[in-house]
């Protein structure tokens, strides 16, 4: 019933962009050999899905569980450092490119949740932190896979932005 919302009503189109992440992130858990990385994989396409009703409903999503994610992406930053000193191409296994899909879609939900609040609606925090936050661990997943993989990332130098 709600794929019929006016277009200025955001609250469909983040519903279905969620719903896309989280089922990418099952896509994702698929490909992976690593029993922990798969049931870290499904707990945030869980919490994906717990994230999706918000704009419509109310957060269900607890501070513990964003401090969880947070401590899954700096233990994924930890173990890619070194191998990202800017900007890479979104390259290289089918599971990180997967990845930095997710990486994309997640700055695609920050987006849209500031687009809901520049229409004058309320957005928890927490869930902008959490849109965030899947943005940086999925980056930092990307770079991990590559390197499990014995894949090299490509640096990229934008034409228009310099250092």
């Amino acid at each position: 019933p709600f794929l019929c919302d006016a277009d200025e009503d955001l609250r469909c189109d983040f519903e279905l962009l969620t719903d896309e992440m989280a089922s990418r992130t099952g896509l994702l858990a698929a490909t992976v050999d690593d029993p922990a990385l798969k049931a870290e994989l499904l707990w945030l396409c869980e919490l994906i899905y717990h994230m999706n009703p918000t704009l419509r409903t109310r957060l269900t999503v607890t501070e513990e569980e964003k401090d969880r994610l947070v401590q899954a992406a700096l233990r994924l930053k930890g173990q890619s450092d070194g191998r990202c000193q800017l900007f890479v191409l979104t390259q290289g296994c089918p599971a990180a490119c997967q990845a930095h899909l997710l990486r994309v879609q997640g700055k695609q939900a920050v987006r849209m949740l500031y687009r809901w609040m520049h229409r004058g609606n309320q957005v928890p925090p927490l869930l902008v932190d959490l849109a965030n936050l899947l943005s940086g661990y999925f980056f930092y997943l990307a770079l991990c896979l590559n390197q499990a993989a014995g894949v090299d990332e490509v640096p990229y130098e934008s034409r228009n932005y310099t250092v």
